[in-house]
């Protein structure tokens, strides 16, 4: 009996300490399912926050954000794998840096601001170059400086000052010159053998400025064959003759000296109606492929990697920026080019949509495309601020 009575005093005693540490527990255990509920749902409430939903890929491949990037432009890669964003709309350049390899950018930096439309970047050596409207900067060492860039050092500043198509593109070619294009200056004009309407390349201290080749409107996407180590490069077709006249083109550049028409013969295969009076289209290198009236078509890469299908290998992808006073909004998008052995265009066709809605609503401009080492692609997209991966 004095037993029973030590055991009841002693659990009456200790009872608000059990009652206590059994609330504890169940609430650590609701705690506990609540953040795994959340930390599941975390991907799908980011797929729905950044429209992912809405786009449409060919079987097999999905979509994620890489890093944001606010109005993300060209793109270029170092061979670690970092990734420098321009801006058209800011001041600022970005390196987006994925640590751990998951196919997320966990670092962000600035690494230049205060610019005048740095569209263009180039990862060269270990250098960074920067374009902008008429000038070209280069950032020493930029791997070891991320946190602590260096001030920019002019290149050279030989372009011209003109707004108009003055964004650029610019990238190293095989021959380890800098290539930078010059556009037309307003809609259409003639400026005779002027810089404008021209791709130029230069050595990379800035020396040797030269034009590769002309005829070129406004251009702000080229890469290299990885066989043939030939030019290829988008060009966008001027506005004011309507809503499907002319298209937009895929080039290629065999040599240094091709007049590729504009302002005289669009499209390859119609004289311009002002400045296209006595001269022939047969007198001008025609396009590869005839793109969509309007689209913008404007990053484009050549597939190197291993991830996609066998079929996808050295074809060409295009960012297709989207028209901007088409009756019927076309573009936002990203485009394929198939092409034989011979460099000949096996058809156009759509990869990626979305951005464009049914209702009209855009949600998104493709600007650039890059291969990255996995072989997953990356698109920069101004409008949205966001840079994507699309991987199988």
């Amino acid at each position: 009996m004095i037993i029973m009575l030590f055991i009841k005093k002693r659990i009456l005693q200790y009872l608000p300490v059990l009652l206590t540490l059994l609330i504890s527990s169940s609430c650590s255990s609701q705690s506990d399912k609540k953040v795994k509920e959340a930390t599941t749902a975390t991907p799908a409430v980011n797929y729905s926050k950044y429209n992912l939903d809405k786009i449409q890929l060919p079987p097999g491949f999905r979509i994620s954000v890489f890093a944001e990037v606010p109005n993300a432009r060209s793109m270029s890669q170092s061979p670690s794998g970092i990734v420098y964003v321009g801006n058209r709309g800011e001041d600022k350049v970005y390196a987006i840096k994925d640590e751990d390899g998951d196919g997320v950018a966990e670092k962000k930096y600035v690494v230049a601001k205060d610019m005048d439309t740095p569209n263009g970047v180039a990862y060269f050596g270990n250098d960074l170059y920067i374009a902008t409207v008429s000038s070209v900067y280069i950032l020493k060492d930029i791997e070891n400086h991320l946190s602590d860039p260096p001030a920019p050092i002019l290149v050279t500043d030989k372009f011209p000052k003109d707004k108009h198509h003055g964004w650029k593109f610019i990238a190293f070619g095989p021959d380890g010159k800098l290539y930078v294009p010059v556009g037309d200056p307003s809609n259409i004009s003639d400026q005779g053998n002027s810089i404008y309407s021209t791709i130029m390349r230069m050595n990379p201290d800035g020396s040797g400025l030269e034009v590769f080749a002309r005829g070129i409107r406004n251009t702000v996407g080229f890469d290299w064959h990885p066989s043939t180590g030939n030019l290829w490069f988008t060009d966008n077709g001027r506005d004011q003759l309507g809503d499907d006249v002319p298209a937009d083109e895929l080039n290629k550049a065999g040599k240094p000296g091709i007049h590729f028409g504009h302002p005289y013969c669009l499209q390859g295969n119609i004289l311009d109606p002002k400045f296209g009076k006595g001269k022939s289209c047969d007198n001008y290198q025609a396009p590869v492929e005839l793109l969509g009236p309007h689209v913008a078509a404007l990053g484009m890469r050549f597939y190197t990697g291993s991830m996609f299908d066998s079929s996808y290998k050295n074809q060409i992808f295009i960012a297709e920026h989207g028209s901007w006073n088409r009756t019927d909004p076309i573009g936002y998008r990203i485009t394929t080019v198939k092409l034989d052995e011979n460099g000949k265009s096996l058809g156009y066709s759509t990869f990626a949509e979305g951005w464009l809605q049914n209702d009209g609503k855009v949600i998104g401009r493709p600007v650039d495309v890059l291969v990255r080492p996995d072989g997953s692609l990356l698109v920069s997209d101004d409008y949205a601020g966001l840079v994507y991966r699309i991987y199988k």
